[in-house]
């Protein structure tokens, strides 16, 4: 027994640590030479090539279908983040935010849908959800990374999509002392965008890996400081209204009629743009420990510790233009160009634009622990204790500031824009200076908000939201393995696993107004101002520049809490306490003369849920709501892989998984108001539960949901080459989702007295009392619905060139297709997409390593896709994300013995072709909602192990 447990789990490491890479795919060749070989030539394989390698073994000898990346040497993964790798393998794509891969896609399914684990330990996240944030974790630190695409029974914390499960140093696999040093330097093609933003940036790894005590004892330490600056010219559009051609006046209007006579519509029109200029700094800590201690082959302890420091600082600066759908007195005039339906160039008259200096930041702290002991007890029977703990913080800062050169006080000259359709959106010509300070003041240029105390008269000159998540969890996990002799079942494993999670969310937020309450406007202090910031791309020669954080220590700005009711049902927890009992056998035989490995079982996962939030109509708060539900689901697996020839195998796999829901759709709370376009002062108007037209509506969570669920059958063709660490593979996957959560049901509610006080609050006391309709109204949120399916095929091969040709050596090329498709119907006729589905995904990576020089270039593409990202208020909203094209390369050297023995410099280049990230109407291109380009950026590095 104590032979298999070992094996089975150096096969896992191997695996992490293994499948290297570029994921593409990893699938193993085995170099083994066949006896009367031993005078032939042998090849030491190094860097790029050796990581391949090594993770192509350890797909080949999984008995699941899996993928994996694998570190090149110790502190150093192929590419520039964790989320580039994964994006690279068979199967998976990354979303990116600010130019860097930040969540990932399995199989089609939305980072929601997998589970991510650190050292087998399921970890908590950054975000408002389940989906990782991979850039929490800095590559340097990781050795490998396992992506499970089919469950088995021992992998008590797993995914509907897949399971990634990060791997750090193991010391005592380690042959030596170890101690190994980088430092990169980092810059973008686009320089600083913003006054008082870094321009350069860098990082540092450092390792330090050793044995002690006879091999007994070992210890590794790591540590990696990372300042990452990012760019971006961005721009963003309210909508696309109709435009009409007005009867009476010829010029253009969002209206369908003047003075009761229709008017002729001619295409659609910019409703507004919020475009800006933003640049971002990551400063990031990581440090990661393991101590290991085997003093015999009984006893095999191990603890880990993982430590990350994040901080996304980030300036936004731009204008905001209220145009089309600001009123009729901004209408552009009767000079417009159309193509296609869209007015492609005109000019707006009499413009208030919104001058924003804006600041965004998150900061996180993510800690994790654990620590694990196997027992073997005899040759046949092992044991294994683990128990971890997992953590964030985080704290986001979201800061509006408003200045202007016209306001509702009439200060200033309105702007008279002109605009023009290119390829990126809108450019515009302003007829005024929004770089002069002279002109410029702090206000309220549209009279946005009022002082809900009422002190201050002048409009609200700016907002803050200061959104805060804590999520903790903490896990223990017992099993034990029994081993069988001469048996087809080569031994079985059983085990129970507990965990408990909470996730908790709070929100404080903030009027900005002037410090001297009767202000209506403010004059910039010179000693304040920043450099102008340049919006060259957006036709506009540039803008006034402060930072809003020095006007807050200035004491210029007095900050007004916003404690109304859907600020206090903002803030929600979650917890989850999850029991799992599972057993396993494991399978290594023969049939037929075939070999076969394997493995089958059983889950029973028991689940109790709760949630408390608090329950809102407007500002009337109802008070505290707590729910929650208890569930057991029994889910089994099997895993099985045929040697049908030599090297050539096929995999099939099936298994009934769980995901459970987003934490955002399990929260209670509730948050709606009073619609005083049904409710009005005279009474109802066109007041009707069928068509949802009710005066009292909210909307939120449901603590109640049910996990999704999925019955997955998996098949896998791979045949590996018999030298050179080459293969070919090809699979393919269904889902069938039993159970899915439809994101909005509406349901009728009477809201009985909190109604009426609602409505009373804001339409008089006896409102509610002479209209009694009007507490009859609805609350919507996410239910359990009915699924559909999800398919796929997957396409992967690594072709080393002296396969081909001995002149082709040092050559070779990684590439991986795949195509998706799903039908998600959660009620009859209602179609719905998937979060994060491209249907096609593709890697290929060209390189070359020869006499310790190397070189590759890759390309990562995907197909449309609906994707989650930041939307007004920094709320999360889903829109619909245009294709795009990835490409990165790099290149270097590695001196060989001599007195630079163990140096290495490289080059490395990340988005060569300045791939912009765009969202909008995926049916007409030109319908863009937010166009976002980042620029190259580059790393120059030098490394050095001893």
């Amino acid at each position: 027994m104590r032979k298999i447990i070992k094996s089975r789990r150096g096969m896992l490491m191997a695996t992490a640590a293994s499948s290297m890479v570029l994921g593409l795919a990893a699938a193993g060749a085995a170099t083994a030479q066949d006896e009367g070989e031993d005078d032939a030539e042998v090849i030491t394989v190094t860097g790029f090539r050796s990581a391949i390698e090594s993770a192509i073994d350890t797909k080949r000898e999984s008995a699941s279908i899996v993928e994996a990346i694998s570190a090149e040497d110790i502190g150093k993964l192929p590419d520039n983040s964790i989320a580039e790798s994964l994006a690279r393998l068979p199967g998976l794509a990354a979303q990116r935010l600010r130019g860097r891969a930040q969540v990932i896609s399995v199989r089609g399914l939305g980072p929601d849908f997998t589970t991510a684990l650190l050292n087998g330990r399921e970890q908590v996240t950054a975000g408002d959800n389940r989906g990782v944030e991979f850039d929490q974790y800095p590559s340097e630190l990781l050795s490998s990374v396992l992506v499970y695409k089919t469950p088995e029974a021992s992998l008590t914390s797993a995914g509907l999509a897949g399971t990634a499960d990060l791997r750090t140093i193991r010391p005592l696999d380690q042959d030596e002392r170890t101690i190994s040093l980088s430092a990169r330097y980092e810059w973008n093609e686009y320089g600083a965008l913003n006054a008082g933003s870094a321009e350069n940036g860098h990082r540092l790894t450092g390792f330090y890996v050793d044995q002690f005590a006879d091999d007994t004892v070992g210890l590794a330490l790591g540590v990696a400081i990372q300042s990452s600056p990012t760019q971006a010219e961005r721009w963003n559009a309210w909508g696309y209204p109709m435009g009409y051609e007005d009867n009476q006046s010829g010029l253009l209007t969002t209206a369908g009629e003047t003075n009761g006579m229709p008017n002729d519509p001619v295409g659609l029109i910019i409703g507004g743009a919020k475009p800006y200029v933003s640049s971002n700094e990551l400063e990031r800590t990581g440090v990661v420990g393991t101590l290991e201690f085997r003093p015999n082959d009984r006893h095999h302890t191990t603890i880990d510790a993982f430590y990350s420091h994040f901080e996304d600082n980030g300036i936004l600066r731009g204008i905001e233009f209220p145009l089309a759908w600001s009123g009729a007195s901004t209408n552009p005039t009767s000079s417009y160009g159309v193509d296609d339906g869209l007015i492609t160039s005109g000019s707006f008259g009499n413009v208030i634009g919104v001058m924003r200096n804006d600041i965004r930041t998150r900061e996180a702290d993510v800690y994790s622990f654990g620590i694990n002991h196997e027992f073997f007890l005899n040759d046949q029977w092992g044991l294994e204790f683990d128990l971890s703990y997992s953590a964030v913080d985080r704290l986001d800062t979201d800061l509006e500031s408003y200045a202007g050169v016209a306001n509702t006080q009439g200060y200033g000259t309105p702007d008279t824009l002109g605009f023009m359709y290119e390829d990126q959106g809108f450019v515009f010509s302003p007829s005024v200076d929004y770089a002069d300070p002279s002109i410029v003041r702090l206000t309220s240029p549209q009279g946005w908000g009022s002082d809900p105390t009422g002190v201050h008269t002048g409009g609200q000159v700016g907002f803050r939201k200061l959104p805060q998540t804590e999520d903790e969890l903490m896990a223990f996990r017992f099993s034990a393995e029994r081993d069988f002799q001469d048996s087809w079942i080569s031994s079985v494993e059983f085990g129970i696993s507990y965990s408990d999670r909470e996730k908790n969310k709070d929100s404080v937020e903030h009027f900005l107004f002037l410090s001297d309450p009767a202000a209506t406007e403010l004059e910039i202090p010179s000693n304040l101002l920043l450099a102008p910031t340049a919006l060259d791309f957006l036709g506009i020669p540039g803008m006034v520049s402060y930072d809003p954080n020095a006007l807050i220590a200035a004491g210029l700005y007095d900050l007004v809490e916003l404690r109304v009711g859907d600020v206090t049902a903002k803030a929600w927890s979650v917890n989850e306490a999850i029991t799992t009992a599972y057993v396993q056998a494991n399978v290594d035989t023969e049939m037929h003369g075939v070999p076969v490995r394997g493995n089958f079982g059983i889950q029973v996962v028991s689940t109790d849920q709760s949630s408390d939030g608090a329950v809102s109509l407007g500002n009337i708060e109802l008070g505290a709501y707590s729910g929650g539900d208890e569930y057991t689901e029994v889910l089994p697996s099997a895993n099985f892989s045929f040697e049908v020839a030599e090297n050539t195998f096929v995999r099939l796999g099936a298994a009934r998984t769980l995901m459970r829901a987003r934490m955002d759709q399990m929260r209670a709370s509730q948050q709606g108001g009073v619609n005083t376009q049904v409710c009005e002062a005279g009474g109802l108007n066109g007041y009707s539960l069928e068509n949802s037209r009710v005066c009292l509506a909210t909307g939120g969570g449901n603590p109640s949901l049910r996990p999704y669920i999925a019955n997955s059958y998996d098949i896998s063709f791979e045949h590996y080459f018999a030298d050179g660490g080459g293969y070919v593979a090809i699979a393919a996957f269904h889902k069938d989702i039993e159970d899915w959560v439809d994101g909005s049901t509406t349901f009728i509610v009477d809201w009985g007295q909190a109604g009426i006080t609602a409505i009373d609050n804001e339409l008089g006391a006896g409102y509610a009392a002479a209209n009694p309709d009007s507490i009859i109204g609805t609350a919507s949120g996410p239910t359990n619905s009915d699924g559909g399916w999800v398919q796929g095929v997957e396409f992967s091969t690594h072709i080393p060139g002296d396969v081909i040709s001995p002149a082709l050596e040092g050559f070779g090329v990684l590439a991986s297709f795949s195509y998706t498709d799903s039908e998600i119907e959660p009620q009859p006729g209602n179609i719905q997409p998937i979060a994060g589905l491209s249907e096609r995904v593709g890697n290929i990576t060209v390189y070359y390593e020869n006499g310790g020089f190397e070189a590759r270039v890759s390309n990562r593409w995907r197909s449309d896709f609906l994707g989650e990202v930041t939307g007004f208020g920094a709320g999360r909203e889903f829109r619909d994300v245009f294709g795009e094209s990835v490409v990165d390369a790099q290149i270097g050297y590695e001196f060989g013995p001599g007195r630079l023995d163990g140096v290495r410099v490289y080059l490395q280049g990340n988005n060569l072709t300045d791939e912009a990230f765009v969202t909008g109407n995926s049916d007409d291109e030109r319908l863009v909602q937010d166009h976002q380009r980042y620029g190259a950026s580059y790393l120059a590095g030098v490394s050095w192990r001893y």
